[in-house]
């Protein structure tokens, strides 16, 4: 997902747009729907920051900074005394450990497997016919998880599938799938050393089973934003205002690439 926000005082406007291979159009189409929400021009944005696998596609940005470091701000801005950040998305998850000062300690992260991110519970999903947004609070139903001993998203798909086949009930079986990722996720999460406050962000914080058998795992409760998906951008966003505002109080004109990309007409 591409995702946009534009800060002022506060978020003015923010958007979760699709993405794809086009991602340098995407960017344009996503940019030009956040503007029209704000009800600003493009010229009138100060300052651009992108972040995430496709910053390098984002034609407009006056600067890239890494996922690491703006998922850490942003949730930082919402979540003062977060300590561990763990970040579940369709392609990886992050762990980010925080100090007092708000400073990034360590991170950690998977992004070699599918079985160890959001797609594992995407794939069962699609194998157990059952809407993705659905998955989490029908694994809550469930009294007897059921096991999942392989850790190949291939080879769990088929897992699931016999299972099912066997009579197994769809909520113990989704229940022990966010087990099993849960397991993977605090595995590698427990090499930052985990202290509360502990917050989950991206799209796996929007699966309530997810977040229970993560909270059961570590033992410790979890907090999530209120759109777990833009806290990325969020981050961007912030590092770009502070950026404006150093460059205000040391009196240097910003150098961006904006009034460029408006002479040839990129929106």
């Amino acid at each position: 997902m591409t995702k946009v926000v534009i800060l002022n005082q506060g978020i003015v406007a923010s958007i979760i747009g699709p993405t794809g291979p086009e991602q340098r159009r995407l960017a344009n189409r996503v940019m030009e729907e956040a503007l029209k929400k704000a009800a600003v021009s493009f010229p009138q944005i100060a300052y651009i920051v992108s972040t995430g696998y496709g910053r390098i596609n984002v034609p407009f940005a006056d600067k890239q900074i890494t996922e690491i470091t703006c998922h850490a701000k942003g949730i930082i801005h919402l979540f003062p005394k977060a300590k561990i950040i763990i970040d579940v998305g369709g392609q990886d998850v992050k762990g980010i450990k925080i100090d007092a000062t708000g400073k990034i300690v360590d991170f950690v992260m998977n992004d070699k497997c599918a079985a160890g991110s959001g797609r594992f519970i995407e794939v069962i999903a699609d194998t157990l016919g059952v809407p993705l947004e659905k998955v989490g609070d029908l694994s809550l139903r469930s009294n007897t998880p059921a096991k999942i001993s392989n850790i190949c998203t291939i080879w769990a798909q088929q897992e699931v599938a016999a299972s099912l086949a066997q009579g197994i009930p769809v909520s113990d079986l989704l229940a022990g799938v966010h087990q099993s990722l849960a397991d993977r996720i605090v595995r590698m999460v427990n090499r930052l050393r985990v202290e509360d406050a502990v917050i989950v962000t991206g799209g796996g914080a929007k699966n309530r089973g997810l977040l229970k058998a993560l909270s059961d795992q570590l033992g410790h409760e979890i907090g999530i934003p209120e759109e777990p998906l833009i806290t990325g951008a969020l981050g961007a966003a912030l590092a770009g205002k502070e950026i404006v505002e150093q460059s205000k109080k040391d009196n240097i004109p910003l150098k961006t690439k904006q009034r460029i990309l408006e002479e040839i007409e990129i929106f």
